[in-house]
This record gives structure tokens, C-alpha cells and sequence, in this order.
């Protein structure tokens, strides 16, 4: 894990807060930019290594392979993280995930032919924490610097 500036295990911990409350990124095959949508990502607190999706089997995202996913939360926290899209078969998993709004999307309910499940196994992230306290605000509004300040709340490479 290369860091400048930031405390990264901080940061990761308040990244994955802010998807819990939040759930919603931008999820792209690399190298395919027309490929990004908004997706919900499945969380499990206990694998910080993966997050999985629940998509179409006519989805671009049924290449599989190299993927990047960008995400914007509340109070400015912004990451983007790199990872391998590839299809899960752990019943167990798709059940965990399973709930009303995902079978919202699907008009088969659990064994809609056209339900995809895939894991992106994560790999190295850059993570922006943008919060700015009233001290800097102030600053900003005189016309002072605050990149050093800034520079403290920014991880360019950690892994989640």
C-alpha cells in the first residue's frame, strides 16, 4: 500500500461507512468508458476484499474482466477503486444479498432466467475526503490556501 498524506486506514474506514449509507456508484468495464451505469453494490462488512452485483445477463458487465467504480457520498467523500469483475456461484451469497429491491428488477423473482450475480474483487483505491471544517471555510473565504489541509483528508493509493 503506497499512501501520500492521509491516514488510510481512517479514510477506508469512513469510505466504507459512507457506501453502507449510501449505496449507489458508477461501475464501468475498463477501457469501455460507454459501458459505466449507476449500480448498487452489495456490501458485507465482513469482506472488505469484494463487493458483489446483482445485473442483467445481457449487461456489459457479463465480460467480465478489469473494472473501476466511482463514488461520490455525503459531506464530499469521493473514492475510486480498481477491481476484477467476475461471476459468483456461492448460492449462499446470492441468497445473503437477495432482497425486495433487488427482485424489483426482476420479474422471475429469484430464478428470473436473466439474473447475473458477479463479485468485483478489489484492488487498489484512491480516496478524497473533501469535509471541510469551519476553520478551512473561513480560510477559503479570505482567500488563504488550504491544500495542505486538503492533502491530509486524501489517500492516491490504498487498498479497501
Amino acid at each position: 500500500m503506497k499512501t501520500e498524506k492521509g491516514n488510510p486506514d481512517e479514510l477506508r474506514k469512513k469510505f466504507w461507512t459512507a457506501l453502507a449509507d449510501q449505496p449507489y456508484l458508477f461501475l464501468q468495464l475498463d477501457g469501455k468508458p460507454d459501458s459505466a451505469v449507476p449500480m448498487s453494490p452489495q456490501l458485507d462488512k465482513d469482506a472488505n476484499s469484494a463487493i458483489w452485483f446483482f445485473t442483467h445477463t445481457k449487461s456489459d458487465f457479463m465480460r467480465l474482466g478489469k473494472a473501476t467504480a466511482t463514488f461520490k457520498g455525503d459531506d464530499m467523500m469521493f473514492a475510486r477503486f480498481h477491481g476484477t469483475l467476475v461471476k459468483e456461484d456461492s448460492q449462499e451469497r446470492f441468497d445473503q444479498f437477495w432482497n425486495n429491491f433487488v427482485e424489483a428488477w426482476y420479474e422471475g423473482g429469484k430464478d428470473d432466467p436473466n439474473i447475473a450475480f458477479l463479485r468485483m474483487d478489489l484492488g487498489d483505491a484512491e480516496i478524497w475526503d473533501g469535509d471541510m471544517n469551519l476553520l478551512n471555510v473561513a480560510k477559503m473565504a479570505l482567500g488563504m490556501t488550504v491544500h495542505d489541509d486538503a492533502e491530509k483528508k486524501h489517500v492516491k493509493q490504498t487498498s479497501l
